[in-house]
């Protein structure tokens, strides 16, 4: 497997069935900006809410047949019927269309990790679909150790690193400061909720910097 996180943006992506599932991933497709249209003859009344009051959302009310997947970036397959997400499978592979059916790995494109979101920062734990219970486990740990406060610590070091490509210097001046700077010692004070004395250090860090002969 090779990991990739898209960019899904405006892209259309498309959904097939109308359940538990099928909610799940729409509603994930949706925060990553996506265009969702979700081909089914019901939906899960979270969807049904979903279709009514998001623009991005659309419900194609009807069973999937052959010649519905043309055009969309992604397809996943959550039908509760086995038959109809491989047909679904089948066609966006023949298209070139990303696809992903939770019950035939074998005809998946690519697997959905266990993921965890602390504003823009994203950390994802994947078994190739070998073991989705390690998965979880291993994602619920992670929640534990990594907490909000690197969410929030994230959209300062963004600000930090605007006020650094301010200064002079090349761009492996400014990744060698980076390494050297975001140390051990910052991450305890992150951890600790310390943010404006994490912020401090690094800040008095960029205004030594390109000033030593």
């Amino acid at each position: 497997m090779y990991p990739i996180n898209l960019c899904l943006k405006g892209r259309r992506c498309a959904v097939i069935g109308g359940g538990k599932v099928a909610w799940r991933k729409s509603r994930a497709l949706l925060a990553a900006g996506a265009q969702v249209t979700i081909i089914s003859p019901e939906l899960h009344p979270d969807l049904l809410e979903c279709a009514a009051q998001s623009p991005a959302c659309r419900w194609y009310k009807a069973v999937y047949a052959p010649g519905l997947l043309e055009g969309f970036f992604l397809v996943f397959c959550a039908a509760d019927d086995r038959r109809v997400n491989q047909q679904a499978a089948r066609e966006a592979r023949e298209l070139g269309v990303l696809v992903n059916a939770a019950s035939e790995p074998e005809l998946c494109d690519f697997m959905v990790p266990a993921r965890i979101e602390r504003g823009d920062l994203l950390i994802t734990v994947s078994t190739g679909g070998k073991s989705p219970a390690l998965a979880r486990l291993l994602r619920e740990r992670l929640e534990r150790e990594y907490g909000r406060v690197y969410g929030e610590w994230l959209e300062r070091l963004e600000h930090l690193r605007a006020e650094l490509r301010k200064r002079p210097g090349t761009s492996r001046e400014r990744e060698h400061f980076w390494r050297q700077i975001l140390t051990e010692d910052i991450l305890a004070l992150v951890e600790q909720g310390k943010l404006e004395e994490a912020e401090a250090e690094v800040r008095n860090a960029i205004n030594g910097f390109g000033t030593q002969s």
